[in-house]
C-alpha cells in the first residue's frame, strides 16, 4: 500500500480546511469486523482532486453530498474525490478489521476470564484501520462519535461519554472534543474495571481489565496521587489551563507502546499494573511514563506538529518534562540518575549506528510517513530529552518556560513547526537559540571529551579538555579527594562550570589547590556527550566508584566505563570486575538494574566469548550472593534484592539451585517467587534443558493469565529440542496466528547463546522469513522480527554476511530495514569488541 508523503499532505492541506467528523462504530458484529461509518464535513478552496484513507474489510457505500461514489475506485487505501470550490459532505460505511498487531482497533480476549477488550492505536497512519479520514496532522478538525458496544461494556473516548437509549442497546455518545489531529481520536471498549474520582473539577478515572481489578486496586492511590500532583505541576508552570474535559487512563493488553498520548483518554501498556513485586525504581518509571503523557496534553495535542520532521520535539519535550516533573511533584526525586543510566544509553547507541540522523531531520529526510516511522527511537527520545535539558542549563529555566508558554499561546489548537518553537524561545532571551539549535538539533552523532591533567608549578594543576565534537556544552567537572584516612572515600569539592564553544578544540583551566585524584566531566549529567577519564581518574573510579557521594556521579561514570567497553576500549572482563567491587556496595536501585542489565545481556551474552562465558555469569553470579548477603534482613532493600535475584536466575548455568527455589517457593530470604519470578525461573531450566511441556504446561494451569500465556510461548521455545524449535518457528513466520506480544515472547524464547549449535541452521531461514512477514504482517510485527526475532547470538562474521545480503538483494519494508541495518551493526561491534580483548 502506498505511504503518504510530505508533498502529497502539502497539496491537501492546500485544498481543504476539515471541520467536523461524526464517527459511529458498531462493535457487535463479531470477532473479525466492525462497523465503520464517517461522516466528514470539509471545505475545499478551490476546485481539484484529492483522495480519503481507508483500509476496509469491505466498502458498502460512499458518498459526496448526496452523490454515490464508486466503491470499485477505493485502491490502494485511497478513495478518490473530485471536488468544486466550498462546502462539501462524505459519508463512507463501511466493514473494518480488528487487528491482533496493535495497529488500529485491536481485540484481546482474556484468557484468564475469557471477557473481551477493544482499544484504538491510530498513531501515524492507523486511523484509517478505524474510519475514513483525512489522514495526517495538519487537518485538525472536531469529532463527535457514537459507539454501539454489547450492553454490559463500557465505552471510552476523547471526551466524556454516556449512553444513550435503552441501555440494553449498548449505544454510547461522546461529547464533541476540541480540534483534534486524527491520530490521536481514540476509543477503548469492554467491560473495564474503572477506579473514577476527581480533581480540580474535572472527572479522572483509571481504567484495567477485570482480571487485574486487585493489582489496579492496590496502586490505584499512588497512580492517582502522581496524577493529581503532575497536573497541578503543570499547572504551576503552564499557563494555558489543560485543555480537555477528562482525564482517563486506561491500562491496555498488547500494546505496542509504553504509553500513548490520546488527548482526555491515555492508554498505557497494562504491564504497568503490577501483577507481581516490582522495583521501587520500576515504580518511578511508570510514574514518569504518566507525567510523559501528561505533558503531551500540551505539547502534541494542544500544538501538534505540522509533518512529521517535528515528531522529536513532542516526544523530547514529554520526556524531559517526565522527569522534571516527576522529581519536582513526588517523592521520586531521583528521576535524573533512572534517565543517567537507563534511559540515555539508548540515544547514545542508537546515534552511533549508521540509522543515526539529527534530533530534528530535515523535512526532505521525512518524505513520507513510512520514514517517519523509523525515527521513533533513541535519539527522538533520550538525546532529543538530554538536548533540551542541556538547553535549559544554557538558557535558564526561566526563560525556557516563558518561551514555551508564548508557543503554547501562539499556537494553540494549531500545527507548529521547530522553526515556530525556537522562534517562540528566542524572544525572550539575549541567548542565541537559533545557532544553538542548528548545533544541538541539526546534526547527528556524539560529542567526547577527554581530559588531560598535568601538574603545574605554578598553577598546582592544569586541565586541558578535549572536546571531539561540534556542539557547544555547558557542564560541571567534579574534582574529588580523597578523605583523610580512608583512601576509599571521595570528597567533592566545588565544582568547576564551564562552557565549551561549538566546533571542538581543548578548553584549558587552571583551577589551582592540589591535584584531585578524579576529576569527572559532565558531573551531574546536564550535557549529552561520551566522556573519558585521565589515568588517575580512571583508578581512583576503580577503587572508590561506589564511594563517590551523588548517584548521578556515579551514574556518569558507569556510563563512561560502558562506552569504553562498547568503543574497544575497555576489556569486558574490567567492567565486570569494576560491577563485581562496587555492586555490592551500591544502595541506587537505578544504578543496580542497570549495570546488571549490560553486564548480564551485553558483556556475557555479546562481548565475551563463548569460552569466557561461563567465568562471566560465574562472577555476575558471585556479585549478587554478594548483594543477598548484604541485604538479607535489612529494612528498604528489598528492590535491591529482586534485582539481584533476576539477575541470578538468568545467570544459572546448572538447575539445581532453580529447581530448589520453585519447590521452596522462594529465594533464600527473599523475595518469595510470585508468578513473574516463576516463569524467570521456568525460562531458565527450559534454557537448560531442565523442564518439560509437562512442566510448562502444568505452571499456565497455575497462572492461566495472558502473561502466563506468554510465559509459556517463551518457555516452549526455548527449549533445547529441535521439535520445539521447529514447532516455534511455524509459529512465528508460517501460522500468522500470533498477536504481537505472543509473537514477540515465542522470539525471545527461540535464540538462545546456550544454543547456537542447535539453532544455527534457522539463521539462513530467517532473513526470507522475516522479510515476508514483515511485508505480510506490517510495521508491529516487522519491528519484533527485526528486534526480537533477529539471531543475535549468532555473533559470527556469516550472520553479518547474510544480513547484508538480505538488505542488498531482498527489498525488506521500511520498518525490517531499519531494524536489520542496526541489528547487523550491534552484531560488528560484538565482533570487534571480542577482537579487541582476545
Amino acid at each position: 500500500m502506498p505511504v503518504l508523503t510530505r508533498d502529497e499532505a502539502q497539496t491537501r492541506a492546500r485544498l481543504l480546511d476539515v471541520h467536523r467528523y461524526a464517527i459511529d462504530l458498531d462493535l457487535t458484529r463479531g470477532d473479525e469486523h466492525f462497523g465503520s461509518t464517517t461522516t466528514l464535513r470539509f471545505t475545499a478552496r478551490e476546485a481539484g482532486t484529492t483522495f480519503v484513507e481507508l483500509k476496509p474489510a469491505a466498502l458498502h457505500r460512499a458518498t459526496l453530498d448526496g452523490h454515490p461514489l464508486d466503491p470499485a475506485t477505493l485502491q490502494d487505501n485511497r478513495l478518490p474525490l473530485t471536488l468544486t470550490a466550498g462546502e462539501h459532505e462524505l459519508r463512507i460505511e463501511a466493514d473494518m478489521r480488528y487487528s491482533r498487531t496493535g495497529e488500529g482497533m485491536h481485540r484481546f480476549t482474556d484468557p484468564a476470564d475469557g471477557h473481551t477488550y477493544l482499544y484504538t492505536q491510530t498513531f501515524l497512519d492507523d486511523v484509517q484501520r478505524v474510519f475514513a479520514a483525512f489522514d495526517q496532522p495538519d487537518l485538525k478538525a472536531l469529532f463527535d462519535a457514537t459507539v454501539t458496544a454489547p450492553p454490559e461494556w463500557t465505552v471510552l473516548g476523547n471526551a466524556v461519554a454516556h449512553r444513550i437509549g435503552d441501555p440494553a442497546e449498548g449505544r454510547w455518545q461522546l461529547a464533541t472534543t476540541k480540534p483534534l489531529s486524527t491520530y490521536f481520536v481514540a476509543f477503548a471498549a469492554g467491560p473495564w474495571h474503572s477506579v473514577r474520582t476527581e480533581h480540580a473539577g474535572l472527572p479522572f478515572a483509571l481504567h484495567c481489565r477485570r482480571s487485574l481489578a486487585p493489582h489496579l486496586d492496590a496502586d490505584a492511590e499512588e497512580i492517582l496521587d502522581i496524577t493529581r500532583r503532575c497536573y497541578d505541576r503543570y499547572h504551576e508552570i503552564f499557563d494555558e489551563p489543560y485543555p480537555f474535559d477528562s482525564y482517563d487512563q486506561a491500562f491496555v493488553p498488547e500494546f505496542n507502546a509504553g504509553a500513548m498520548e490520546n488527548p482526555g483518554l491515555v492508554t498505557f501498556r497494562d504491564e504497568f499494573v503490577y501483577r507481581s513485586a516490582v522495583t521501587d525504581t520500576e515504580r518511578q518509571t511508570r510514574g514518569m511514563v504518566i507525567a510523559h503523557e501528561m505533558a503531551h496534553m500540551w505539547f502534541g495535542d494542544l500544538v501538534t506538529l505540522q509533518w512529521w520532521d517535528d515528531i522529536w520535539l513532542n516526544e523530547s519535550f514529554a520526556e524531559y518534562m517526565g522527569f522534571q516533573v516527576l522529581a519536582e511533584a513526588t517523592r521520586y526525586t531521583g528521576t535524573w540518575t533512572d534517565f543517567a543510566i537507563a534511559r540515555k544509553s539508548w540515544g547514545y547507541d542508537a546515534d552511533q549506528r549508521p540509522s543515526t540522523h539529527p534530533v530534528a531531520p530535515a523535512p526532505q529526510d521525512v518524505r513520507d510517513t513510512a520514514s517517519a516511522l523509523l525515527n521513533f527511537d533513541g535519539i527522538s527520545y533520550a538525546k532529543g530529552a538530554s538536548a533540551l535539558r542541556q538547553l535549559v542549563a544554557w538558557l535558564g529555566e526561566k526563560d525556557f518556560l516563558a518561551g514555551i508558554n508564548d508557543h503554547f499561546a501562539r499556537h494553540r489548537f494549531g500545527n507548529a513547526t521547530l522553526a515556530d518553537f525556537i522562534d517562540s524561545l528566542a524572544r525572550h532571551t539575549d541567548r542565541d537559540v537559533h545557532a544553538w539549535a542548528e548545533s544541538w538539533l541539526r546534526t547527528s552523532g556524539v560529542d567526547t571529551l577527554t581530559p588531560h591533567l598535568t601538574d603545574e608549578p605554578a598553577h598546582g594543576w592544569r586541565l586541558d579538555l578535549h572536546h571531539d565534537g561540534t556542539r557547544p556544552h555547558h557542564l560541571a567537572i567534579g574534582l574529588y579527594d580523597h578523605a583523610p584516612g580512608d583512601p576509599r572515600t571521595l570528597v567533592p569539592r566545588t565544582p568547576l562550570t564551564t562552557d565549551l564553544p561549538a566546533g571542538g578544540g581543548t578548553r584549558t583551566l587552571t583551577p589551582g589547590g592540589p591535584r584531585p585524584a578524579l576529576v569527572l566531566a559532565n558531573d551531574g549529567d546536564l550535557t549529552y556527550t561520551k566522556v573519558r577519564l585521565d589515568p588517575t581518574s580512571w583508578n581512583t573510579a576503580l577503587t572508590s566508584l561506589s564511594a563517590l557521594p551523588e548517584p548521578i556521579s556515579r551514574a556518569v561514570l558507569w556510563n563512561a566505563a560502558r562506552d569504553m567497553v562498547r568503543d574497544g576500549e575497555l576489556a569486558p572482563r574490567a567492567y565486570l570486575d569494576a560491577a563485581r567491587t562496587h555492586l555490592p556496595h551500591e544502595d541506587d536501585i537505578a544504578i543496580t538494574q542497570g549495570v546488571l542489565a549490560f553486564a548480564r545481556t551485553q558483556i556475557a551474552d555479546r562481548y565475551t566469548t563463548p569460552a569466557d562465558r561461563p567465568a562471566a555469569l560465574a562472577t555476575l553470579t558471585d556479585l549478587c550472593h554478594d548483594l543477598l548477603d548484604r541485604t538479607n534482613g535489612t529494612p528498604g532493600t528489598q528492590g535491591l534484592r529482586l534485582t539481584a535475584v533476576r539477575t541470578l536466575i538468568a545467570s544459572a548455568t546448572t538447575p539445581t539451585t532453580l529447581q530448589d527455589w520453585l519447590r521452596a517457593g522462594t529465594a533464600p530470604g527473599g523475595p518469595a517467587l510470585d508468578p513473574e519470578l516463576r516463569w524467570r525461573t521456568l525460562a531458565r531450566l527450559a534454557v537448560l534443558g531442565a523442564v518439560t511441556p509437562h512442566d510448562i504446561d502444568t505452571e499456565l494451569a497455575r497462572d492461566p493469565s495472558a502473561t502466563g500465556q506468554e510465559g509459556a510461548a517463551r518457555c516452549r521455545a526455548a527449549l533445547p529440542d529441535p521439535a520445539a524449535k521447529e514447532a516455534a518457528w511455524h509459529a512465528l513466520y508460517t501460522g500468522d496466528q500470533l498477536s504481537n506480544y505472543l509473537f514477540t515472547a515465542t522470539a525471545q524464547g527461540f535464540w538462545q547463546p546456550e544454543q547456537t549449535d542447535l539453532v544455527r541452521p534457522y539463521r539462513d531461514r530467517y532473513y526470507p522469513d522475516a522479510v515476508a512477514l514483515a511485508a505480510r504482517r506490517g510495521p508491529a510485527l516487522a519491528s519484533a522480527a527485526g528486534t526480537h526475532g533477529f539471531p543475535h547470538v549468532l555473533i559470527e562474521d556469516e550472520t553479518v554476511q547474510r544480513g547484508e545480503e538480505c538488505l542488498r538483494d531482498a527489498a525488506p519494508t521500511p520498518a525490517l530495514r531499519r531494524k536489520l541495518v542496526d541489528q547487523l551493526d550491534d552484531l560488528r561491534r560484538a565482533l570487534a569488541v571480542r577482537a579487541a580483548h582476545t
